[in-house]
C-alpha cells in the first residue's frame, strides 16, 4: 500500500489525552529514574521533544527550579499547552524538519517520538546539535519488533483477536514510515553520532490497568482506519473493546528502550 505520511495518533483527537495519561502512568517513573541518573539539577536548561502531555515538562520544571528553563515542543501542542508556566515555554516545532530551537541545552529528551518520525536521522542530529558540550541526551523509543504481541500469552480466542488487531495497528504505523526495530539501534546510533558514556536499558510492562486504558483509547482512535483498510471489522473491534473492559486480557506494551549519552566537553561546533 502507498505510504501515508500523516501521524496516525493525532493529538487533536479526544482519545489523545487518555493515551497521554496512560503512557504517563506506564513510563513516567522509568523516565524520571533516568533523569535522576543523568543528574538533572537546579539551573539546567532542558528541551522536552514531542512532549505530548504536560507531565514530563512539569517534573523537569520542578527539578531545575527558578534559575532553569524547560522548553516543551511538539508538532501539535494542544495537550502540551497545559505545561506552560513560569519557567516552561511551549513551542510548536517539528524536530525532523525545523532548525533546532535556541539553546544550548543541558538535557534533551524524547520519548516515543523518533520511532514515528520519517526524518528520524535528521531529528536525532537536531537534538544532538542542540546540546551544550557535556550536555546529556536521553532518547526512549519502543521496539515492537522485539515483542510484537499485545497478548504474549495467547491462550484463547480473545487473546488471538487482540493480537490480530495489534497486527493491523502495526500495519497502519508501517504505512506511515514507523520503524519497528528502531529502539534496539539507539545505543549504536548515539555512539556513531559522537556521544560518550552511552548506556541503555529497557522497560517492559506485561500487564497493568494503564495498559488496558491505553489499548482501549488507541483502538478507538484508529478504528475507522482499521475498518477502512480491511484490517478489522466493526464487530471485531467492539468485541475486543468489551474484552478489554471486562479485564480478561493481560495486555503488554512493546519494550521501551532508553538510551543516553553525553556530548563530549571538547566537541566543537556541529554543522
Amino acid at each position: 500500500m502507498a505510504r501515508d505520511d500523516g501521524y496516525l495518533l493525532d493529538n487533536r483527537q479526544a482519545e489523545a489525552g487518555t493515551r497521554f495519561d496512560a503512557l504517563a502512568a506506564l513510563f513516567d517513573a522509568s523516565t524520571f529514574r533516568h533523569f535522576e541518573t543523568l543528574g538533572v539539577a537546579e539551573g539546567w536548561r532542558c528541551w522536552e521533544v514531542g512532549a505530548g502531555g504536560p507531565g514530563v515538562a512539569a517534573w523537569l520544571r520542578e527539578r531545575v527550579g527558578p534559575r532553569g528553563r524547560v522548553l516543551a515542543t511538539d508538532i501539535d501542542v494542544s495537550w502540551t499547552e497545559a505545561a506552560a508556566t513560569d519557567g516552561v515555554e511551549v513551542l510548536r516545532h517539528d524536530v525532523g524538519r525545523d532548525e533546532p530551537p535556541a539553546g544550548p541545552f543541558d538535557l534533551v529528551h524524547a520519548r516515543l517520538v523518533l520511532v514515528h518520525v520519517a526524518e528520524r536521522d535528521a531529528a536525532l542530529h537536531t537534538m544532538i546539535q542542540a546540546l551544550r558540550p557535556d550536555g546529556r541526551l536521553l532518547v526512549e523509543d519502543a521496539d515492537p519488533a522485539l515483542q510484537p504481541l499485545i497478548c504474549p500469552d495467547e491462550y484463547g480466542p480473545e487473546q488471538e483477536l487482540a493480537n490480530r488487531l495489534r497486527t493491523g495497528f502495526r500495519e497502519l504505523l508501517r504505512q506511515r514510515g514507523a520503524d519497528f526495530s528502531y529502539g534496539r539501534r539507539l545505543p549504536r546510533l548515539l555512539r556513531e553520532a559522537g556521544l560518550a558514556d552511552v548506556e541503555a536499558d529497557a522497560y517492559f510492562p506485561v500487564t497493568s490497568p494503564a495498559c488496558d486504558v491505553l489499548e482501549a483509547a488507541t483502538v478507538r482512535q484508529v478504528r475507522d482506519k482499521l475498518v477502512a483498510e480491511g484490517l478489522a471489522t466493526d464487530e471485531e473491534i467492539e468485541r475486543h473493546l468489551a474484552n478489554v473492559e471486562a479485564g480478561r486480557l493481560d495486555l503488554a506494551t512493546s519494550p521501551m528502550i532508553s538510551a543516553w549519552g553525553r556530548r563530549p566537553a571538547d566537541d566543537g561546533p556541529r554543522p
